[in-house]
């Protein structure tokens, strides 16, 4: 049965010391966030990770790394897919870069595939991927040159893979409308296909990243539905999407969408993540989450994870916030049985 996790950085993402930005949440207060979720005596199963600070110094040294791992596991947690930081202002840099902008998005991954080691050897994770994307925000220089710029992406998602593979680890790379070449479902599976290699890089899928796939939002040419589309039309169109993306699907966000961009600080207009029982939210939650998760065991997934990213701090510090969201994973993860 498919484990359920929450995600850490919705404390980090859009959050700092900037005009208009709120204060970081600790890692130690999400996972008391996370810990204090319960519905119908179910809890949450883990949680995925953020490799950055101030959540982690992804320097740190072992010993430093396995009392995170302890901290994790004190609260009966294991730990599931690892995010690198590969974007510019962590560690890493552009994919679609120079030679020392590439040199840096690889060294992140390794840095990821070193933590991941450790806490494999811990106990404390087990199972999850590593995600990336391109680190190349916005698709304005993508446009310049598509084909030779997907190429440059394909060449550096390649050599991170290597990496990846000989550390028995896994990449997924995140849709989302800001990243340059993952920009629609379309440019995602060209890029995917560009790497061709199925068994150590596939896609993660989120399902408020992946309406505005389905929307065109930043490739109209590769819109599948309008805004005002029947049910039927968007179902249609949904399978259309989802039956071309699940074979390279190896993680899976629960999430919702009001059908509109949101952003903060550095990480700026990409799809809205709303609450789960956000009244405009445009997805039927359970019913989406069943197009991606048929045959995910098949496939190596063996969790899901709810994505909050850019709550305001209140809402996150609110623990009902946090038992609506486990009621929604619960039904996703009841229904998806007998996918």
């Amino acid at each position: 049965m498919l484990k359920l996790h929450n995600a850490m950085w919705p404390g980090l993402v859009g959050k700092g010391d900037e005009d208009g930005q709120e204060p970081p949440i600790s890692l130690e207060r999400m996972l008391e966030l996370t810990a204090g979720a319960e519905v119908n005596g179910q809890k949450f199963d883990g949680i995925d990770y953020f490799l950055f600070l101030p959540h982690t110094d992804p320097n740190a040294s072992d010993d430093d790394l396995r009392k995170i791992a302890d901290l994790i596991a004190g609260h009966g947690f294991s730990v599931g897919s690892l995010v690198a930081p590969i974007w510019p202002g962590t560690v890493g840099d552009s994919a679609m870069g120079d030679k020392e902008s590439t040199d840096k998005f690889l060294s992140a991954v390794a840095m990821a595939c070193r933590i991941a080691r450790i806490f494999n050897d811990h106990g404390v994770r087990q199972y999850g991927v590593i995600r990336i994307d391109s680190a190349e925000f916005g698709v304005d220089a993508w446009r310049e040159d598509p084909k030779a710029n997907t190429a440059k992406i394909a060449a550096t998602f390649r050599d991170a893979a290597k990496i990846a593979a000989d550390h028995g680890e896994r990449l997924a790379a995140e849709g989302e409308i800001c990243w340059a070449g993952m920009h629609s479902w379309k440019d995602m599976i060209d890029l995917l296909e560009a790497v061709d290699m199925p068994e150590t890089l596939g896609f993660q899928a989120d399902l408020a990243h992946t309406y505005l796939y389905l929307r065109g939002y930043n490739a109209p040419e590769h819109a599948l539905v309008q805004e005002d589309c029947t049910e039927e039309e968007f179902y249609s169109a949904y399978k259309t999407m989802t039956d071309r993306m699940r074979p390279w699907t190896i993680d899976f966000h629960v999430a919702q969408n009001d059908g509109k961009v949101h952003g903060a600080g550095s990480h700026d207009k990409t799809g809205k993540h709303c609450p789960a029982d956000d009244p405009n939210g445009k997805l039927d939650i359970t019913k989406c989450s069943g197009y991606w998760l048929k045959g995910a065991e098949e496939r190596g997934i063996q969790h899901i994870c709810w994505d909050g990213c850019m709550f305001p701090n209140a809402m996150l510090e609110e623990q009902q916030t946090w038992n609506t969201i486990l009621d929604a994973m619960i039904k996703v993860r009841d229904a998806h049985v007998s996918v």
